[in-house]
Parts: structure tokens; sequence; C-alpha cells
């Protein structure tokens, strides 16, 4: 039987991990998938036999001392069963141990780059009606992640660069033997040293601390078009927090708080207004002038006009957000009677009365309105 130590080509003195990395490249050079020849199949078998032993403290001590893992010249590790416990089912443990291998050396996800993506933002911008209406421009002074400047997002002092790490020589895993009732399997497992990426930095920024960014206060002008209203969001691709490490932006949500107007309020994209005419006005006709977003308009109320009627002035409302064109602005019209009527003022209205028909009642307030009951109850008593 071959000496295992031959095998890997190592000395009996070698480490686990000098072991370890013999298994790895012999285990590259002669796995069936790479090497689909006969020899290269028994060569692969010997090879993972070895490793199985020499990588476990017990059994390699066995074979030092008997020459034999198993530390008998017979019972299981006989011929019948193909060289003890390990020799039964080591096929499907080193075929999975060299599955792992590969996974880790180059087929799994491999170093994880430090360049990521940055957080999305939100912040909120408050404006006037005015400025839904017609759209504005704002200036918002935003607390962000920004790109660090003196190492232009690199993680280095300027003039140095990253190295390849040398616990995982570059590939941001490392594997380590893991005992099972299979074998010995290698686990996968994060590089500590470089955290995955496969690169440390030996001389970080002292400006961000090896981040790629600071945080910072900078200005952002932002266009608010017209029709925006309270809960919009306006998405601004990109304009988000720096990413770690050099990566890119994340994107920038600025929601909008409308002022409230002492005059107008919104009813989508319509203005609402109300105004206040004397009876007789409103009896005879008159004009209003509204001081609006576009200037003094002036409003016809036509004669006869009751509380509660609304006018309509078209192209005079809120910018539609989507499509052309504005809302219209809407007058609701209330109609106020006097309550502080001069003597020669009640008189005058007491005679439009009279030349009206309309029946007045002096004194005391009207009576109210007499049920059907009642009324014939009086036109009873009066037969």
């Amino acid at each position: 039987m071959a000496d295992h130590y031959e095998t890997l080509g190592v000395s009996r003195d070698a480490t686990t991990e000098e072991i370890r990395r013999a298994y790895r490249k012999l285990a590259r050079t002669h796995h069936p998938d790479v090497n689909p020849s006969p020899e290269a199949a028994d060569q692969f078998k010997r090879i993972s036999h070895a490793y199985e032993v020499l990588s476990d403290e017990d059994k390699r001590r066995r074979y030092d001392t008997t020459g034999n893992e198993n530390g008998t010249g017979g019972g299981f590790g006989g011929p019948g069963f193909g060289g003890g416990f390990g020799g039964g089912f080591g096929g499907f443990a080193d075929i999975f141990e060299t599955f792992v291998n590969a996974a880790g050396a180059g087929g799994g996800r491999g170093p994880v780059p430090r360049a990521r993506r940055g957080q999305d933002a939100l912040v909120s911008a408050r404006i006037d009606l005015r400025d839904a209406v017609f759209g504005a421009e704002r200036t918002l002074q935003l607390d962000t992640a920004v790109t660090c400047e003196r190492c232009q997002g690199s993680c280095c002092e300027p003039g140095t660069e990253p190295e390849t790490c040398h616990t995982c020589g570059g590939q941001g895993m490392i594997q380590r033997p893991m005992r099972s009732i299979l074998g010995t399997v290698m686990a996968t497992e994060t590089c500590p040293a470089c955290q995955g990426h496969g690169t440390v930095i030996p001389s970080p920024c002292t400006e961000c601390s090896g981040q790629g960014r600071v945080r910072a206060r900078r200005p952002l002008t932002v266009r608010i078009p017209a029709g925006v209203s309270d809960g919009t969001r306006i998405h601004l691709a990109g304009r988000g927090e720096a990413g770690p490490g050099g990566g890119p932006a994340g994107d920038l949500y600025v929601e909008i708080v409308v002022n409230p107007h002492p005059v107008f309020h919104r009813e989508g994209d319509h203005l609402v207004t109300t105004v206040t005419v004397p009876m007789a006005a409103a009896a005879l006709g008159t004009a209003v002038t509204l001081d609006t977003f576009d200037g003094p308009q002036e409003v016809a109320v036509a004669p006869g006009t009751q509380s509660g009627e609304v006018l309509t002035l078209p192209d005079l409302g809120v910018g539609r957000l989507r499509g052309g064109g504005r809302g219209s602005l809407k007058v609701d019209v209330v109609v106020t009677t006097p309550t502080d009527l001069t003597e020669e003022q009640r008189e005058l209205l007491e005679r439009l009365a009279a030349s009206r028909g309309e029946e007045v009642v002096h004194g005391a307030a009207p009576q109210q309105a007499k049920g059907v009951f009642a009324r014939l109850r009086e036109n009873l008593m009066n037969l």
C-alpha cells in the first residue's frame, strides 16, 4: 500500500495546513470532472483517502504508529471492506469534500465587492399654495453621506491601494476541516481577516476612516412641478446617500407639505373661495373684485343671485400634475341680510315688501306655520 505522505507529496512532519494545501492542489488536477482518464480517477481516490487519514489527528497518530489508520493489521481494514470504515464510505465523503472545496475555490460567490449602493433617503419640503399652483424651485439642505474627497471613495490614503489578503489568497473565503458521519469535509466561511473582500487596506484614509464616504451637509435644488399636493413624493434617482467604498448613491424622495392659505383652499385641481354679497347688491346685481394668484379678477354677480350659488372662473385653478392646463377658481356666494336697520331703512323695506305683496309682521317674530290638524281644529270651531 502506498505511503499516504508520499501520495500527497508532503513530509512526515507536515502541518495540517500544509497537508490541506497539498490535497487541494492535487484534487484540482486529478478530480474526474477535470481529468476524465482512468488513471486520474484512481489517483484521485488515493489522494482523497490519504487526506482523510492525515487530516484526522487520531487516524494520523495510529497511522504513524502502526502503518495503518485503524491501528491493526486486519479487522475492518481488510480487503473485504475496502480499507476500514473510512474506506467503505470514503468515496462519497471524498466527492462531497471536493465539491465543497471547488465551491470555495471559485464556484461560489467569491470576494465581496467593497463598493456597495448607498441607502435611499426621504426628506420633506414645505411649500405655499401658490407654489403648488404654478410650480417652483426649492433649495434643500441635506445631512447625508457623500463621497470622501480625500480618497475619492477608494478607502485608502492617497498614494496607497488595497493589498491581496494573505489569509485567503484573495478568495474572500477560507476553509476548515469538519468531522461528520461521512468523514472529514471542508467547511467554507468568510475570511475574518478581510471580511470577505479578498483585499485588505493597509493605510485607511484618515478623512473617512476607510469607509470611502463622510457625513456632510450639502444643498440640493429641487424642481417642484405644478399640481403637487400634500403627500406627493418626488423621486430623484441617484441623489440619495453615497455608497461605501465608492459605490453608487441611492435615491432621494422629497415629500411635499403644502401650507394652508387664508383665502383659498383646494379641491382637486380647483381653487375654492367664498365672497359675501349684501342682500340689495345680490338682488340688483353687482361686481366683486378678487385678489387671485393671477392678480385682481372681477367677478360678475348676476341680479337675483342666491346664497349658496357657485360662480366659476376657468383656468384660474391649480396646474394639472399630469396633463396640460389648469383647473378653475370656484367662488361660493353668501348673501348677507342686514340686522341693524335704521328707521328710514326699515320704512323703505316695508314699502318694498308692500309693493311686492310680501306680508310684513310688526313687533314679535312671525308665528310658525300651523300643522294640518291645528288648521282643521280652527275650521271646526268657526262653524
